[in-house]
């Protein structure tokens, strides 16, 4: 162990004595035996490199923070805002390097043949003295390297949230709580006895905003008779009324048809159907996909009736609201 470390001391050593004195060998040499002209530094220059890179990571930060809170008002347009500050910023920085702190100069002379060990030398030489009116090397490579990591990470925040990366609980959370009676779109609360065989009802929860994803049910009533709910669900269908998420579990789309036999011995049992790519469901096995391209059942919510005939949640969803895809992290996770 002891000579391990001594060797890797002596290994830096060598490194530490190579790199002094090819710097000693390059500030040794005069304006004459330069290829690059050298230039005096410009530390104002350089400070306005550094902010801009700062600035830049400032605002890639900020994508991030955006991205988590996806309840701020005008979220899609913060997000580009600073994503785009972001690359601005950095494109900025670069473009002050380029003119006010890189060395450069025009030649007018044929290129050489490639692969020549005096030209490679040279080439080496000229990228060394372009950078001497450098005076502040450490903190621009901190601020770049600041900027370029907190750009990477804005870059690749979005795709974290199709696996196990960002937590994403808001995608499952949903207005429904037990106890939270079912509405109309007027605020008018449901009678089990208004609720009928063969109709289609849009419900909300009361007191909720009614825009978001996990608000709106679909509510339909068929004979107890014929319910094969999942096991677990005996007691969600009071009197043959049941519940559904109104988001189709493929894209998105609303579950806004209903299909009812009209001549039940030859016709296929009732059905919820997405109209975008006709995904089919069969609420009478809790919601189950009998047709289309649908990857999983339609989330059903729990029903109680109150004592004043009322309709009620008893809990939330059986699985979270929204197209399949969006169930990728919590079935990983599971």
């Amino acid at each position: 162990m002891r000579q391990l470390r001594a060797l890797v001391i002596a290994l830096l050593g060598v490194l530490r004595l190579r790199r002094t004195a090819k710097e000693q060998q390059h500030s040794s040499k005069g304006d004459d035996e330069r290829i690059v002209a050298s230039a005096p530094p410009n530390r104002g220059s350089e400070l306005v490199v550094v902010a801009l890179l700062l600035a830049a990571a400032v605002c890639a930060v900020a994508f991030i923070v955006f991205y988590a809170i996806d309840d701020l008002p005008s979220h899609t347009q913060l997000l580009g805002l600073s994503f785009g500050l972001a690359l601005a910023f950095a494109a900025a920085a670069l473009i002050v390097t380029g003119h006010r702190l890189v060395v450069s100069e025009e030649i007018a002379e044929e290129y050489p043949e490639p692969e020549e060990p005096e030209e490679q030398e040279a080439v080496v030489e000229i990228v060394h003295e372009s950078g001497d009116r450098l005076t502040r090397k450490r903190l621009l490579g901190a601020a770049a390297g600041a900027a370029g990591t907190a750009i990477g990470l804005a870059a690749i925040t979005p795709a974290a949230s199709l696996g196990p990366g960002i937590e994403t609980k808001s995608l499952y959370d949903t207005p429904w709580r037990r106890g939270r009676r079912l509405v109309d779109d007027k605020g008018k609360a449901y009678a089990a006895t208004e609720i009928e065989q063969g109709t289609f009802y849009t419900a909300f929860p009361e007191n909720a905003k009614p825009d978001t994803i996990g608000a709106p049910v679909v509510v339909v009533r068929l004979d107890p008779a014929a319910l094969q709910l999942p096991a677990g669900r005996s007691g969600w269908a009071p009197q043959g009324i049941m519940a559904f998420s109104k988001v189709c579990t493929h894209a998105g789309c609303a579950i806004a048809l209903y299909r009812k036999p009209l001549f039940p011995p030859v016709q296929p049992r009732p059905a919820l159907l997405c109209p975008c790519h006709y995904s089919t469901f069969d609420p009478a096995k809790g919601g189950e996909v009998i047709f289309g391209p649908a990857g999983r059942p339609l989330p059903q919510l729990p029903l109680t009736v109150d004592g004043r005939g009322e309709l009620r949640a008893g809990g939330n969803f059986s699985g979270p609201v929204g197209p399949s895809w969006w169930g990728v992290r919590e079935d990983q996770a599971s």
